[in-house]
């Protein structure tokens, strides 16, 4: 496999023997200038359509920004957009990089087949920054971990941020390692085996320190707004690039095995989303793996058919959230008359809500049919930054939902058909919060989005101003601190034991059959249990989940006589013998086909 170094139309191209290109859109601008090591001024030329571009004599590491005569007699400076690497922060200088400096240990590396995926979502920063990630991943594959996930790590303001608030979408955050210290974590994990993903945010900028509003205006579709941002328009040929772009970039210069698109819903023109994939799919190597999987909160199912392998469920989350708290706040509210059959619905179909009304929505219509399809196409959580972080306490279900059901809960989510996704301390059963962080540099956007988040929580009565408990200040040092789980990668831990023998199972058992599956049905046994069955191969896989304290009646089931128990929680199929599934508990069997 030769060397990855994409040749890419935006920001400064590394060309060797001491040269690089750089280029920029700005079609506001009426003159730009790269000003090269803080002395050296070079003019860009116009090449039309608001392009600006020059060849230059530099070096590798060399500091550069853009100087721009606006087009209103204004004057900027400004990092580049583009940005490989920042000299500090995202006003500092951005920094020529050289993208064959690092050597590659793994370079056959070829990836893993999606069916084989779990998936394990951490936050770089919480963890110490891309070198104490990598001493980290020995102990993820021994858990059974197959696949990393990376929460944005695009340069943002400050050194603490979950990442959605980046501005330089190509630059690695300063705050987290070098480049190279970025690709030597990827190629770390691809000798372990494990693929790396990472979270990415196309939907809009960050409000600190982005000043394409002043020289490229039509990156924004004006009047309009995301719920975090100016929003993007996608019908400009330039953005649609941009963020291609951006997407190759790191699968191909970073060898990054799969991305997350972040709130694919907040993209208006849609059918980017479909082109981005095409591209990425046209310039993948025949036998290289890449994946790609959304976050839309619209349930868009037609997409898992447009070059896309999955869509994280909320669907599923909520349901069982709602099963295992009783919370019934805020979206919530879907899932309160009905959770257990809500949840068959996804096990057996994929989503819930398939275009029926919202609640939450105001009566709005949710969702596109989602039957049929592979159920390895929805990513299936308990817990994950969204639905921890953004609780105002930053709540594990650790501290909400009781130990046994809790337990019944994970053995479904880790033995299921669909992708299991595992939150960084959710395996050794982390207490401590995860909440929400910033580093905002200036106090007026420090205090904007100290009210927006009390603003936000006004629909969640727990987690509002009746737990008599202050919102924590994002901004606040000692939230970050809150925010860092303990015991990750530790050999031995003992609450990794259950999660352990539970992917050891999976991977025995579920992994090598998940090519052949579909779902044979699913109902609700009563008002939190459920029972649900896949072809597996020439199997049968049956599961029984009661997330009750109370036994439930299940006098219909019919089960073979000869299956084989593939996990029971305790006394689970003795207690079928009398026609009741009990409490907190769960069953998984393989009858014969």
């Amino acid at each position: 496999m030769t060397e990855a170094i994409f040749s890419m139309p935006w920001g400064a191209q590394w060309l060797g023997n001491d040269r690089a290109a750089f280029h920029l859109w700005a079609p506001a601008a009426a003159g730009v200038q790269v000003l090269l090591d803080g002395r050296r001024r070079v003019a860009m030329a116009d090449t039309g359509d608001g392009r600006w571009h020059i060849e230059a004599e530099c070096s590798p590491a060399t500091p550069y920004r853009f100087e721009l005569k606006l087009a209103d007699g204004r004057t900027l400076s400004v990092a580049d957009p583009a940005s490989r690497a920042q000299q500090g922060d995202v006003d500092s200088d951005s920094l020529v990089i050289d993208p064959g400096e690092y050597r590659w240990q793994h370079p056959n590396w070829q990836g893993r087949p999606w069916h084989e995926a779990v998936v394990y979502e951490l936050h770089v920063g919480a963890l110490g920054g891309f070198d104490a990630v990598a001493a980290k991943l020995p102990a993820l594959a021994a858990l059974g971990i197959t696949a990393v996930e990376l929460m944005p790590v695009a340069d943002f303001p400050g050194p603490h941020n979950w990442g959605y608030d980046g501005v330089l979408p190509f630059a690695p955050d300063s705050a987290y390692g070098t480049p190279s210290d970025l690709k030597r974590l990827i190629d770390t994990a691809h000798g372990l085996g494990l693929m790396v993903l990472l979270d990415v945010v196309y939907n809009h900028f960050g409000p600190d320190g982005n000043y394409l509003h002043d020289y490229a205006p039509g990156f924004f579709k004006h009047g309009e707004a995301t719920a975090w941002g100016g929003a993007i328009d996608f019908a400009q040929p330039q953005v649609r690039s941009f963020f291609t772009s951006n997407a190759r970039y790191w699968l191909e210069e970073y060898r990054f095995d799969g991305l997350r698109i972040d709130a694919a819903h907040a993209i208006a023109e849609q059918g980017w989303l479909t082109e981005m994939a095409s591209a990425v799919r046209t310039h993948t190597p025949a036998g290289r793996r890449v994946h790609l999987v959304l976050e839309h909160d619209g349930n868009a199912a037609g997409l898992l058919r447009r070059g896309f392998d999955a869509q994280w469920n909320d669907d599923a989350h909520h349901a069982l959230h709602v099963l295992l708290t009783g919370e019934k706040n805020g979206y919530y509210r879907d899932y309160a008359e009905a959770p257990a059959a809500q949840l068959a619905r996804c096990l057996a179909e994929g989503f819930a809500y398939q275009g029926e009304t919202s609640l939450h929505r105001g009566g709005a219509a949710r969702g596109e049919p989602s039957a049929g399809l592979a159920p390895t196409a929805f990513v299936l959580f308990l817990q994950n930054h969204d639905q921890t972080g953004n609780r105002a306490h930053g709540d594990r279900l650790t501290t909400l939902a009781a130990p046994a059901a809790l337990a019944a809960a994970q053995a479904l989510q880790l033995l299921a058909p669909q992708i299991p996704l595992l939150f960084m301390g959710e395996e050794c059963g982390c207490i401590e919060p995860f909440l929400y962080f910033t580093s905002h540099r200036t106090p007026e956007l420090a205090e904007a989005v100290r009210q927006g988040r009390r603003a936000e929580f006004a629909a969640f009565a727990e987690a509002g101003a009746e737990s008599g408990l202050p919102i924590p200040d994002p901004n606040d040092e000692t939230t970050f601190a809150r925010s860092i789980p303990p015991h990750v990668g530790e050999q031995g831990h003992p609450s990794t034991a259950a999660v352990r023998e539970l992917l050891a199972l999976r991977q025995r058992y579920i992994v090598p059959q998940l090519p052949y599956c579909h779902a044979l049905g699913a109902h609700a046994l009563g008002p939190a249990a459920v029972t649900a069955r896949w072809q597996l191969g020439l199997r049968v896989l049956v599961f029984l989940l009661n997330l009750s304290p109370e036994p439930v009646e299940a006098p219909a089931l019919l089960l073979h006589p000869k299956a084989d128990t593939l996990f029971d929680s305790g006394g689970v199929r003795e207690a079928l013998a009398s026609g009741t599934v009990p409490g907190h508990a769960f069953l998984a069997l393989l009858e014969p086909a």
